[in-house]
C-alpha cells in the first residue's frame, strides 16, 4: 500500500473504500470513493419496491453516521450523497427523512445494548409464505424476539430416503 503525501506532515492511504489520513501524531478516516464511482442508483421514478431503491441511501446514510468522521467531512458526506439522490431523482424529503429514520434507528440500538436483558424471550415461527411476517409483526413491540424457521432445509434435500427392496427374482 501506497502513502500518498498531500501535505508535509500528512500522508493518506486509500483501503476499501475509506481513507486513512495520517495528521501529525493522529489518524482520521474519511469516505473514499473511486474516480470510476458513478453516481447511478435506482431512479426514484421507477416501479422498484421503495426498499430497493432506497437501499443504497440508507446505506451511505448509515456509513455516514457510523463512522468517526470529523463534522466538515461529515457535511461534506452529506453534501455528496444529496448530490447523488438529486441526479436520480429523490425529492430532498425522502433523503432527509432516511437520514432522521437511520439516526433513530442508531440511537435506539444504542440505548437497547446498554439496556440488554440477558432472559429474553423468543418466539419461532415456521416461514411458509410472506404473510406470515403480519403475524410476527405483531410481536414487534412486546419484547418478545422472533426467529424463522424454514421446513425446506439442506438437511431435508439430502436427508437419505428409507430404502425399500423389492426381490424382481421370480421364485
Amino acid at each position: 500500500m501506497l502513502l500518498n503525501p498531500t501535505h508535509e506532515n500528512n500522508d493518506q492511504m486509500n483501503y476499501l473504500d475509506l481513507t486513512v489520513i495520517r495528521n501529525d501524531s493522529k489518524l482520521e478516516i474519511d469516505i473514499y470513493r473511486k474516480p470510476t464511482t458513478t453516481n447511478t442508483t435506482i431512479n426514484y421514478t421507477s416501479n422498484h419496491p421503495t426498499e430497493h431503491k432506497t437501499a443504497a441511501y440508507r446505506y451511505y446514510i448509515k456509513r455516514m453516521q457510523t463512522l468517526p468522521l470529523t463534522a466538515a467531512r461529515r457535511k461534506t458526506e452529506w453534501r455528496t450523497i444529496k448530490t447523488i439522490a438529486k441526479s436520480n431523482n429523490f425529492p430532498d424529503h425522502v433523503i432527509s427523512q432516511l437520514k432522521s429514520q437511520t439516526q433513530q434507528k442508531t440511537q435506539n440500538r444504542k440505548n437497547y445494548e446498554t439496556n440488554t436483558n440477558t432472559d429474553k424471550k423468543w418466539a419461532v415461527f415456521t416461514y411458509h409464505d410472506p404473510t406470515i411476517r403480519k403475524v410476527t409483526n405483531l410481536f414487534k413491540h412486546t419484547g418478545v424476539g422472533i426467529a424463522f424457521r424454514n421446513t425446506n432445509t439442506l438437511y431435508q434435500l439430502t436427508k437419505p430416503k428409507p430404502h425399500t427392496h423389492t426381490d424382481t427374482r421370480t421364485q
